[in-house]
């Protein structure tokens, strides 16, 4: 197959001689592999916390929650049984929650107290199956707590809390006595959050705290799908009536996602010019390759050879570098992200830097997950970029005349 002869060109100039300008191609190929392996590891690893979040938060929480005009679900029983018939539900559950101070000696602290049906509470969140001492029970006067919290108020199983409701310190009219709870069991779920800021105790515990008499809070529904959650939000609204709404995942937890979401788009933005500067490289690159080769083009011009054709050679530098920094910077991610872990243990111990520090993220390994969008979005604009490069060299070249390119031979 005979390639068109700006191509054949386009090849020549680029093929490497121990030259100056040849090195400074090899130099700015290397900026663009540089730039689209930033893109794709950071975009993966944003991808991958994203995914990790959204896990452990549907793992603890429950995809939909059911409440009922004026903050109480009056017949709990009646929304668990027509939930339950709802066309992708998985579990349901009752659930009354609220924040409460809880005190062993002089050590306080101020966690959201769940009361929950144990045999429920099973089909709806992970807890029950995530215990690391002691076991899941709520009945007679019992708590189970997080493991963080327990860490925090240095207790255990068999210790007792004493705990108190908010609604203890506001009443003018009555003394509303603390209740007295005995650790049943301690929970990790890997989220800091969750293991030191959630507790769980019967319905009956609870509703005594929140001077609830009869109902609960809310009703929690698990789904076979958690990407259904709306359309299985809208089907048990139409189920249950007015007065009763029920609320998706996505939208009890919108500020934690937009925020992922905000950052994931912003590093993009921010990284993309890296991919712009390795793009002004080549700019760079192809017009000093102008000016060495000022008498070549002026023969070509002189023989017939057309503005488009010269053009076309600049343009096709800017392409093949393009398409030889992506597929680089392709293997380059690939081969970073294989081995992150690896690289972030390195760094930790060389270094002495805390990158991941287990407190705040509760993960022992950088999580990544690397798409197909991703990648295709960034290897597109980086050859827009290359592309683009050699438009001001292509303009220059082509502007130029046979007897100013040939006068200085």
């Amino acid at each position: 197959m005979k390639l068109p002869f700006s191509l054949f060109l386009a090849f020549k100039y680029l093929k490497p001689k121990r030259t100056f300008i040849s090195t400074v191609t090899v130099i700015s190929m290397l900026g663009v592999t540089i730039g689209v392996a930033v893109l794709i590891v950071v975009l993966s690893v944003m991808t991958g916390f994203d995914e990790v979040w959204r896990d452990k938060i549907l793992g603890f929480n429950a995809h939909i929650s059911v409440v009922q005009q004026g903050g109480i679900v009056r017949d709990p029983a009646m929304v668990l049984e027509k939930a339950a018939q709802v066309e992708g539900v998985k579990g349901v559950a009752p659930s009354l929650e609220g924040l409460v101070l809880i005190q062993i000696d002089d050590r306080v602290h101020t966690p959201i107290l769940k009361g929950v049906d144990p045999e429920y509470e099973k089909n709806v969140s992970r807890v029950p199956g995530s215990m690391v001492a002691g076991e899941f029970a709520v009945e007679d006067d019992q708590i189970v707590v997080g493991s963080d919290l327990a860490n925090r108020l240095d207790i255990w199983v068999g210790d007792k809390l004493t705990v108190y409701s908010p609604k203890s310190f506001i009443a003018e009219d009555e003394i509303r006595l603390p209740e007295e709870l005995t650790v049943a069991g301690v929970f990790h779920v890997g989220m800091y959050e969750y293991d030191v800021g959630f507790a769980f105790t019967s319905l009956e515990t609870a509703r005594s705290l929140y001077d609830v008499d009869r109902g609960v809070h809310s009703v929690q529904v698990m789904l076979d799908d958690p990407m259904m959650a709306a359309v299985a939000a809208r089907n048990i609204h139409e189920t249950l009536g007015m007065g009763f709404y029920p609320k998706t995942w996505m939208e009890m937890h919108s500020q934690i996602f937009a925020a992922l979401h905000v950052e994931k788009n912003m590093m993009f933005f921010l990284l993309a010019f890296v991919a712009l500067v390795a793009a002004f490289s080549i700019t760079n690159t192809l017009i000093t390759l102008t000016v060495q080769k000022t008498r070549e083009i002026g023969l070509l011009k002189s023989l017939g050879f057309g503005n488009g054709g010269i053009t076309g050679i600049f343009f096709w530098m800017g392409l093949i570098q393009g398409l030889v920094g992506n597929a680089l910077g392709v293997g380059l991610a690939m081969l970073v992200l294989k081995y992150r872990n690896e690289l972030l243990m390195f760094m930790s111990s060389e270094f002495n830097l805390e990158l991941l520090p287990p407190e705040l993220y509760q993960l022992s390994k950088l999580p990544a997950h690397t798409t197909g969008s991703d990648v295709l979005i960034v290897c597109s604009l980086v050859m827009v970029f290359c592309t683009l490069a050699g438009l001001v060299p292509a303009m220059r070249a082509a502007k130029m005349e046979p007897v100013d390119a040939l006068r200085y031979e």
